[in-house]
């Protein structure tokens, strides 16, 4: 199957993926069948490494097909994007660290929670950690995890910053995830007593960040000289994006039917309304565009093995936070006008949207002046070398 197939796929399944998105709110977690269908398309394979089975896809296919999940259930398609973009990182590691998790089954699938707040203390050939990881989404249908942890100097200070790749036997999941929006992402905390990570399982974000890492010489195709700020926010964004697609396309064929009473007018026939449409649908293309646009030429330059600009990369991180803000904002726009209805309890699309979107713009990849701040340095001629690139 091409990954072409894997995005027609995808896009036939959106229907039912549909159907099931208010389960996905009540059962707090993406339905089992649904991971099954999407694992069926392939698209868990997409940035997976031919090593392994995978397709190293161009990641514009990657993230339109997260758009199309999304747009059909945004805690799916949230759920989608976090691990069907953890087979990267993975093949970054070293090359006994991807035997270890796809050897046996090449269908494993990976969790992640990055930010360091477990302990950590080096070992002898490795690191033993413990602690408690927030808001690993989906994390109740992986088999690894992928968690951050900042590795302390002698002086106390952190010296280091690694991901650790652990195992599910190693660790449990505390369902704790009960919340107004991304209700269905299963976000649930990894907990580890006492763990002992090996060193080729504890990847640092130096070489990450200098596109050098020990997977390469496995994995050479170009999706894996990509820099990881890039990927793993436009992971964020897609879904948010895809979101407030479904939302516009849920608002359009409502308001098609609906009548205001206030008025006595059918709201299609409201211009005001007619310039509402206009200008969500005008934020959400200029998102996706955006988007697009960025991945693509940053893998343009991987492909034909050149160095990518650090203007580039800027840039990718300055849209990819505007592209949420857009989205966001264009759901707001429609919600604004969908009427009273829609706020009241149960299965309305354009509402769930409406909080799924909001949900998602807290998460710390949409930290707008941190990513528009390394931008207005780059363009007034300061240094914008950072880990955030």
């Amino acid at each position: 199957m091409t990954e072409h197939a894997v995005l027609a796929a995808v896009r036939h399944l959106a229907p039912r993926l549909r159907e099931r998105a208010a389960e996905a709110e009540e059962l707090r977690r993406v339905p089992d069948a649904s991971i099954k269908e999407i694992e069926e398309t392939g698209f868990f394979r997409l940035l997976q490494p031919r090593s392994y089975g995978g397709h190293a896809a161009d990641p514009v296919i990657f993230y339109e097909a997260v758009k199309e999940i999304a747009r059909a259930c945004g805690s799916t398609g949230w759920v989608a994007s976090v691990l069907g973009v953890h087979p990267w990182h993975v093949a970054l590691y070293d090359p006994k660290a991807q035997e270890e998790v796809w050897g046996a089954d090449r269908t494993t699938r990976i969790a992640s929670s990055y930010a360091p707040t477990g302990k950590v203390t080096p070992a002898d050939g490795g690191f033993r950690i413990s602690g408690r990881w927030h808001f690993s989404s989906g994390c109740d249908h992986t088999g690894w995890a992928l968690l951050g942890g900042l590795v302390l100097g002698e002086d106390g200070a952190p010296a280091d910053m690694r991901t650790f790749l652990v195992p599910g036997t190693d660790y449990r999941v505390d369902d704790v995830w009960d919340t107004v929006g991304l209700r269905g992402t299963g976000s649930n905390d990894i907990v580890i007593e006492d763990a002992f990570v090996p060193d080729h399982r504890a990847l640092s974000f130096g070489p990450v960040t200098e596109l050098r890492t020990p997977g390469q010489e496995l994995n050479p195709e170009p999706l894996y000289r990509l820099p990881y700020a890039a990927v793993f926010t436009t992971t964020i964004s897609a879904p948010i994006v895809g979101i407030a697609e479904g939302a516009y396309t849920s608002y359009a064929e409502a308001t098609k039917r609906r009548i205001r009473v206030s008025y006595g007018q059918k709201v299609a026939e409201d211009p005001f309304a007619q310039v509402r449409i206009a200008r969500a649908a005008s934020d959400i293309d200029a998102a996706w565009l955006q988007l697009r646009r960025n991945i693509g030429e940053l893998y343009e330059h991987a492909r034909r093995g050149e160095e990518l600009p650090m203007e580039l990369r800027a840039r990718a991180r300055r849209d990819q936070v505007i592209a949420t803000e857009r989205a966001v904002a264009a759901v707001d726009l429609l919600v604004e006008n969908a009427g009273g209805n829609t706020m009241r309890t149960g299965p309305n699309p354009v509402q769930r949207a409406w909080r799924d979107a909001h949900t998602g713009r807290g998460h710390a990849a949409n930290d707008p002046e941190r990513a528009l701040l390394l931008f207005g340095r780059g363009a007034l001629g300061l240094d914008i070398q950072d880990t955030m690139l």
